[in-house]
């Protein structure tokens, strides 16, 4: 808190510093030297008193005769008087001037609040130049009197900004000392603006975030008051404040949110718009995360509440009234993008500078890729309409960078009406097999091996304290023994759950936090069915872990902004890519062997399906369903590009059954991969350091002894086969016998399970 509040004071400066040390210091000089005078005064006037005594009354013969001082040499009061006036004379003129140069001087007229210069938009461009969104562009005002704005939107307004608003001076020393313990805490300067303040600072200052600025702010809202009434400054804020977009004043505000005049506003439409001017980004009800404009309201309905302004059950049905919003087109190109790059320049740089700032900024979009993705999306989700497919998503990157190259958030971001504002690709969703490379990472580098022979065969795990669970395959089949690379081309989920479970789920989770998932925060919370897709996780987190693997094990940071400048050309961020090594590079070349090798997944997919990328061998691809099918993925990469594509519904309906490599997330997948490398060469893959290519047998993954067949192998130098196979013809299981068996897993758990 110390370091905060100096920061606080080093802010202020050495003019602010001799202006407050002066106001400090003048009236303890005054009343010094006035209670010094006062003192020497009655001294004087002491020996004046007796003195006349001794005159009249002389003293007896024999008693010394009494000496007074001269009253001369005793300090008169008019002769300290002259200095100390042109001293004080001169603090006051010193004041006055630093208060005039630093303060004062060009600070703006409360009489113009008519005549202001508008601010400068923020900008918003892809990698290439091309103008994506310019925010609030044009501000849409019409300006209405008080007498025609409900009451309704007038106690919202002022729940929600001001309630002390007509008790107090145009500042409330109540929200002014909550702002400064605020600040000192945080290290920021914020205030506790009422709504002539806000006034002010939206209509006549600039929103750089500063003393000087906070007293002038201060200053021309005392002014304000008393230059117009209540209702005039309460009006003219209505007719001024950003709703969010292009929408200025609350009349343009109701017609841009819900299609009519701010007149035919009810409780519950204005409660949601007066909740916006505190942050119209991230409360919007057209944004990446509509929900909280309704917690907002909801908050705002609570206000009204506590001041009286509405009953408990006035607000409770406003809570439960569903809203009908008018489509929202604007002129923005990669919407879906534009939101979630805007969201990052408000958390980063703060509403108003994104709104008023004039920000140049640099993207790492590619706007070809990001059109030709949107029509891929559009189109084939139409086309699965048949199998109660609602929606799609796609995201392109450049694995070795992390840079957006397209984000396609769903196939129409303007269907309001089904969610299409909401962007799934930040929406945590369930992703089926595609996580499996996280568990496979692990086991790569803890002794498995491509050619690690797995039971396909049925199986029920017993955990103390938990119901009894039996994986399936996708296909409802069983191979028996199959090589880890089979596994996992062909997507198996048996072999998988039997992996994670030799070495458990802790590890799991820990392999995939460093890979980049970030929902996975507790255990506890986890089971088994983790590596088949039962946590959670968003798209931006799985495409960091695909990235991981297509940069040789390196965790890219996700980037969407290369650059920010402000309207004068300063930069203020340039964003170099980063990446940390997370996998070893060896593991990571394993997998993407694995998931580039056709005839390992043909059993499964078919020789020809959609996971084939015609001319490119070297890309490397893996599917995922979740198991209520909800969710349908295909995440696929070469050296320059990743594609993620989703499909599903928004409301978590279940899909008919999808046929990953044929149908849902794959053909969509394809189309994209397919564009953005059809002008590229194929280039294959280095095998690092550390890695060897052997002989083995193709039944157990030995090495090879006399007449048994044979396949090579990738292995990491450590765990190559050092024993030759040893077939036994001769021992058959039936499919249908059973053994019981107890296996400990790592995390100390008993765990039995049934072959």
């Amino acid at each position: 808190m110390k370091k905060n509040a100096k920061r606080i004071l080093s802010m202020l400066g050495k003019p602010i510093y001799f202006l407050i040390t002066g106001l400090i210091l003048l009236p303890i000089f005054i009343v010094d030297k006035a209670g010094s005078l006062k003192v020497q005064e009655k001294r004087r006037a002491k020996l004046q008193k007796i003195k006349k005594v001794v005159k009249k009354k002389p003293l007896k013969r024999g008693f010394p005769k009494i000496k007074f001082p001269k009253l001369d040499l005793l300090p008169k009061f008019k002769r300290p008087y002259l200095p100390f006036s042109v001293t004080a004379l001169a603090i006051v003129l010193f004041l006055f001037l630093a208060f005039y140069f630093f303060i004062t001087k060009d600070m703006p007229s409360p009489r113009q609040l008519a005549s202001r210069t508008p601010e400068v938009s923020t900008k918003i461009y892809d990698r290439n130049g091309n103008l994506l969104y310019k925010i609030y562009k044009d501000k849409n005002r019409t300006i209405i009197p008080l007498t025609q704005i409900p009451e309704s939107v007038r106690l919202a307004t002022l729940a929600a900004e001001d309630a002390e608003f007509y008790s107090h001076p145009g500042f409330s020393i109540r929200g002014i000392f909550r702002a400064v313990v605020r600040d000192i805490k945080t290290g920021s300067i914020q205030g506790g603006s009422t709504i002539t303040q806000q006034l002010v600072k939206n209509a006549l200052l600039s929103p750089e975030k500063t003393l000087i600025r906070k007293i002038r702010e201060l200053i021309l809202s005392i002014q304000i008051e008393a230059i117009y009434t209540k209702d005039q400054i309460f009006e003219m804020y209505l007719n001024e404040v950003s709703y969010g977009g292009t929408a200025y004043g609350i009349e343009e505000a109701a017609k841009s949110y819900f299609g009519k005049s701010v007149e035919g506003l009810n409780l519950a439409e204005a409660a949601l718009l007066a909740g916006l001017p505190k942050s119209p980004t991230t409360f919007s009800p057209f944004g990446s995360n509509p929900e909280l404009a309704f917690e907002r309201q909801r908050e705002i309905l609570h206000l009204m509440v506590v001041n009286k302004y509405i009953t408990q059950e006035q607000a409770l049905a406003a809570a439960e009234e569903k809203l009908h919003f008018v489509s929202k087109k604007t002129e923005i190109k990669a919407p879906h993008f534009v939101m979630y790059v805007r969201q990052l320049l408000v958390d980063k740089y703060g509403e108003e500078v994104v709104e008023k700032g004039g920000l140049e900024v640099t993207t790492s979009l590619d706007l070809p890729i990001q059109e030709a993705s949107e029509q891929i999306v559009r189109g084939e989700v139409d086309r699965l309409k048949g199998l109660r497919v609602g929606n799609g998503a796609a995201l392109t990157i450049n694995p070795q960078t992390g840079e957006i190259l397209s984000m396609v958030g769903s196939k129409d971001y303007f269907d309001i009406e089904n969610d299409g504002n909401v962007n799934v690709l930040t929406s945590v969703r369930q992703p089926g097999s595609s996580i499996k490379v996280v568990n496979y990472a692990y086991a790569l580098s803890n002794g498995f091996t491509p050619a690690s022979i797995i039971d396909d065969s049925p199986i029920t795990f017993y955990t103390p304290g938990t119901t009894a669970y039996t994986p399936v395959n996708y296909d409802g089949q069983y191979r028996g023994p199959v090589s880890l690379r089979s596994a996992l081309a062909q997507s198996r989920n048996i072999p998988a759950v039997k992996v994670l479970a030799s070495y458990g789920v802790a590890k799991m989770i820990d392999q995939g936090q460093k890979m980049g998932i970030t929902t996975w925060t507790d255990p506890a919370n986890y089971g088994l069915s983790l590596t088949l897709g039962g946590g959670g996780v968003t798209a931006l987190d799985l495409s960091r872990v695909y990235s991981t693997l297509a940069n040789s094990g390196k965790r890219p940071d996700l980037t969407s902004i290369l650059e920010v400048k402000n309207y004068k050309g300063q930069v203020l961020e340039k964003n170099a890519p980063e990446a940390v090594q997370v996998v070893d590079t060896r593991v990571a070349f394993l997998l993407t062997d694995i998931l580039k090798d056709n005839n390992a997944r043909a059993p499964e997919f078919g020789y020809n399906s959609y996971l084939v990328v015609k001319n490119h061998p070297e890309v490397a691809v893996k599917t995922g369903t979740s198991n209520d099918l909800r969710d349908n993925w295909t995440v696929g990469y070469n050296q320059n590009y990743l594609v993620l594509t989703w499909v599903g519904n928004n409301d978590n309906s279940p899909m008919s059954r999808v046929a990953s490599g044929v149908t849902g997330a794959s053909p969509i997948w394809n189309k994209i991969m397919t564009a953005v490398l059809s002008n590229q060469p194929s280039i294959d893959w280095n095998a690092p350091r550390g890695v060897s290519k052997i002989n083995i047998c193709s039944a157990t993954g030995s090495l090879p002894c006399d007449g048994c067949p044979t396949k090579q192998e990738w292995f990491l130098d450590e765990n190559r086969p050092a024993r030759r196979c040893v077939i036994e013809r001769d021992i058959k299981q039936k499919p249908d016998q059973k053994n019981k068996k107890k296996d400990i897993l790592d995390t100390g758990e008993s765990t039995e399970f049934t072959r």
